[in-house]
């Protein structure tokens, strides 16, 4: 096996602030602990918790890695104790609790999945932190079954992409909320059945008038704010809301009534903050399920734009723009 470096690359933030606080920096390279993987990383993803974290708003769970970056892809550098099913120059991708901006990250094994038959390990790292997120609040805490009707907010962000594909190919149908009508026309030939443009109409009165007053049975929110009160508004009977950010502010007056007359579920999750145990199972369920859609070209990641790892400043200030459709992503090298 070659020897590994010492040192490695990474990307930090010299303090808490905007994306220009982010620069390249040389640090010790980590080391896999029992049950771990070393990941020579080829492509990591960026996230909205990404630039959360580099605002100082945001830290790392205990024991993990300062580093920014929740999803990487590459090869296997070294395997740590108690790894039976991995060895190193397999193709991997991960998703991480840390360290996915820099040239190695170590993520748990029961964490990490073969990339899908066919896809690059670029857009491999497109997939795990979308991947576990959508499959876990969509379909396990918000309960999509075939022939319900999904609200998806954004769209055109990176859950929105793979929330709209997994509910199409798990036979729902799909409203989504876009904030022009060039991304509502994408969103549309990716799969939606209806893309609402939110600037331009109000959201609440189109799901009436397409759903015939019925509301949708489920709805993946990442707003927050005056979404809240709205998503109630369109919720069917017995309907779910499933709420993993808030963009807009999660602090709002709300009439909950609604959940009453209803019967509605309001749910959420962090998946970071998740049991090590839900993320082995949630990879499980995506190798099981969701892996061979990709492998058969029934779904694919979109990525909008990948930068190298010195300009993740640049990819920060994307991000934080709205203006991507998919996945933006980091070269390693």
């Amino acid at each position: 096996m070659t020897k590994l470096p010492t040192t490695m690359r990474y990307v930090v933030p010299r303090e808490p602030g905007p994306p220009d606080v982010l620069s390249i920096a040389e640090g010790p390279v980590p080391q896999p602990g029992p049950g771990d993987l070393l990941i020579r990383v080829r492509y990591a993803g960026v996230n909205r918790p990404d630039c959360i974290q580099r605002a100082g708003h945001y830290p790392p769970p205990p024991g993990a890695s300062p580093i920014i970056g929740l999803e990487v892809a590459g090869t296997v550098a070294a395997v740590g104790a108690n790894v039976a099913d991995w060895q190193a120059g397999d193709e991997v991708c991960a998703l991480a609790p840390g360290g996915g901006y820099a040239e190695y990250c170590v993520a748990p094994a029961g964490h990490c999945l073969p990339p899908p038959q066919g896809l690059s390990l670029l857009e491999a790292a497109a997939l795990p932190e979308n991947a576990f997120t959508v499959w876990h609040n969509l379909f396990e805490r918000g309960r999509l079954a075939a022939g319900e009707t999904a609200l998806i907010h954004g769209g055109t962000s990176g859950i929105g992409t793979t929330a709209i594909q997994y509910a199409k190919a798990f036979g729902a149908k799909v409203i989504t909320t876009v904030g022009s009508d060039d991304k509502a026309a994408f969103c549309r030939k990716l799969g939606a059945d209806h893309a609402i443009n939110y600037r331009t109409a109000d959201f609440v009165a189109e799901v009436a008038a397409i759903t015939g007053k019925r509301g949708v049975e489920a709805i993946l929110d990442m707003v927050g704010g005056d979404y809240l009160a709205r998503n109630l508004r369109c919720a069917a009977v017995d309907g779910r809301v499933v709420i993993i950010a808030f963009l807009r502010g999660s602090k709002v007056e709300v009439d909950w009534m609604p959940i009453m007359l209803k019967r509605l579920t309001v749910t959420g999750s962090t998946m970071r903050a998740s049991p090590s145990e839900r993320k082995v199972a949630i990879a499980a369920s995506l190798r099981e399920r969701v892996w061979p859609l990709y492998a058969a070209g029934k779904i694919a990641p979109v990525v909008h734009r990948v930068f190298p790892l010195a300009e993740a400043a640049q990819a920060h200030a994307l991000m934080e723009s709205s203006k991507h459709v998919g996945k933006i992503m980091l070269d390693v090298g």
